[in-house]
């Protein structure tokens, strides 16, 4: 069923008189939940919904709170459904408040989620994050929940008004959907083929970006470096990082996820040859076991993952890598799991993300036999994550001495209230703990957006620190129009606009009249 409502207006004060209604989006899961989170965000505002007061979020209370789920990690459902047993006291004690829950598990149980949790309002899938403010406001008006889940794509979510998390830095959808078919995986399911949006749109976004103030943006695809299957080119990402890397005012351009099957060398010489590209890689391995990865259905095997390795390094000796590792696949022999510690100990991962196989419904990994005791998964992962911390210390303490310039960030030092320093990303993308000078004047102390010239005084296994400036080392602050960006926010003064699917992103900047060509093939408009 589609929705054909008009999206709903009874919740502007000016036609109601009342308060407008608060919100908070909740999200579970990876970078792509995130944006289709600041799409919700943009959405509820647009429709007159306000942001809950930080204080007011933290305790979750708010009109309409939003659940946007995750399918892919062990504990997805059991984390949905303990927010959603806690959030039933509150809704009980606070007469309209709705409950919506969206993203991969609420397309994946639909009407379940409901049967399950019968004080949720608003189902709502992958394919149609549109029709969120007119779901809530048909549940209001009918008083029954409303489940809607699309089959397809009904609306590319970058067309869809966009509320920003940070002002500094932006996530660029460049496609959505996956034609791979991991049989650990159920993402395909869920979000469908790979659909590619045009360059000019990809390109206007940035600009758009670019206008509001950020300085930095990451490229966002579920495989991203297969940008262009959809119309055939090959060649497209290299392009697209090249094209996207010369826009006026991008200062660090990133991308997540690769696939090591559809990396190839241009997107090196891409990466290489463009200074706003960060030497930075995320490239999830799975499995260093060449019989695992086919098991898998990965279709690349060790060696050739090994080999990616060594041109990025060879082009970017500074590079920083990453990645995702699967312990304790259906099958996965002693042996096996020895070559997994062998391609990371050659790997030299900066750090890695492990995660203890567990099955998905739905995917074929689920039926395969020789699931693996729980007590040997547990066993091989407390192996995995002493070696791969080792190395992590071992590169990180490589790093001192270095001079950075470090991107600082809100939100990444859970301690600096107590340490007394600031936090950001260096260009590699490690997190930085840094120092200032004692006799820095308040007004003068780097803001979130800044870039701050440090040098590396420790390194640990998850961060540096750099406290330099404690000693009269080096510390230079460079003010940037992304650090204006931030404290406009602050002050309320926010330039964000909400702009509809007339926009590029819902930035406010006019998507491209026509075919944006710079070097890239293009595909039609969709609706």
């Amino acid at each position: 069923m589609s929705t054909t409502l008009p999206a709903p207006t009874p919740l502007d004060p000016e036609v109601t008189g009342a308060s407008p209604r608060t919100y908070l989006v909740k999200t579970l899961g990876c970078q792509m939940n995130v944006h289709d989170s600041e799409h919700m965000a943009g959405m509820l505002e647009q429709a007159g919904y306000v942001p809950a007061a930080p204080e007011d979020a933290a305790s979750e209370d708010a009109d309409v709170i939003v659940i946007n789920t995750c399918a892919v990690r062990e504990n997805a459902a059991d984390k949905l459904y303990g927010n959603l047993g806690r959030l039933a006291g509150t809704k009980r004690a606070r007469p309209g408040m709705q409950i919506a829950v969206g993203g991969c598990l609420a397309q994946k149980d639909r009407a379940g989620i409901v049967e399950r949790a019968p004080w949720v309002d608003v189902v709502f899938g992958t394919h149609n994050l549109d029709v969120l403010p007119v779901l809530l406001e048909r549940a209001r008006h009918n008083e029954r929940a409303e489940v809607e889940i699309a089959e397809s794509l009904q609306v590319f979510p970058s067309t869809l008004p966009t509320r920003r998390e940070s002002a500094y830095a932006g996530w660029v959808s460049i496609s959505v959907g996956c034609n791979n078919t991991c049989t650990f995986c159920i993402v395909p399911h869920l979000r469908g083929k790979e659909r590619d949006r045009r360059p000019g749109e990809i390109l206007a976004e940035v600009e758009a970006l670019m206008q509001q103030g950020a300085i930095e943006v990451t490229l966002l695809g579920q495989n991203v470096n297969s940008y262009g299957v959809e119309f055939g080119d090959r060649g497209a990402f290299a392009k697209l990082l090249r094209a996207a890397g010369a826009v006026e005012g991008l200062e660090r351009l990133r991308f997540t996820s690769p696939h090591p099957a559809a990396f190839t060398d241009d997107v090196i010489d891409a990466m290489a040859a463009t200074p706003t590209v960060m030497p930075q890689l995320h490239m999830p391995l799975q499995s260093g076991s060449d019989r695992v990865l086919r098991a898998m259905r990965r279709s690349y095997r060790s060696e050739k993952f090994l080999g990616i390795l060594d041109r990025v390094r060879a082009a970017m000796p500074h590079a920083a890598i990453t990645t995702d590792i699967i312990v304790g696949f259906p099958g996965e022999t002693e042996e096996d799991f020895a070559e997994t510690l062998r391609v990371v100990e050659a790997s030299r991962f900066a750090s890695a993300f492990t995660f203890q196989y567990s099955p998905r419904p739905g995917t074929p990994a689920a039926d395969l036999p020789d699931q693996l005791p729980k007590a040997v998964v547990q066993e091989r992962y407390e192996r995995l994550v002493a070696l791969q911390e080792r190395i992590s210390l071992e590169e990180n303490q490589a790093q001192v001495g270095r001079t950075l310039d470090v991107l600082m960030a809100e939100g990444e030092g859970r301690k600096d209230g107590t340490t007394e320093r600031r936090s950001g990303r260096a260009e590699d993308n490690r997190l930085v703990h840094l120092a200032l000078p004692a006799d820095l004047a308040p007004q003068d102390a780097p803001r979130p957006g800044d870039v701050v010239t440090v040098t590396v005084t420790h390194g640990a296994p998850h961060h540096l620190v750099a406290d330099s400036a404690a000693t009269g080392g080096t510390f230079a602050v460079r003010r940037t129009r992304a650090g204006d960006a931030w404290e406009a926010r602050q002050a309320g003064d926010d330039a964000h606009d909400h702009g509809g699917a007339g926009a590029a992103c819902g930035t406010g900047a006019p998507a491209p009249r026509g075919p944006v060509v710079l070097g890239l093939p293009t595909i039609g408009l969709r609706a």
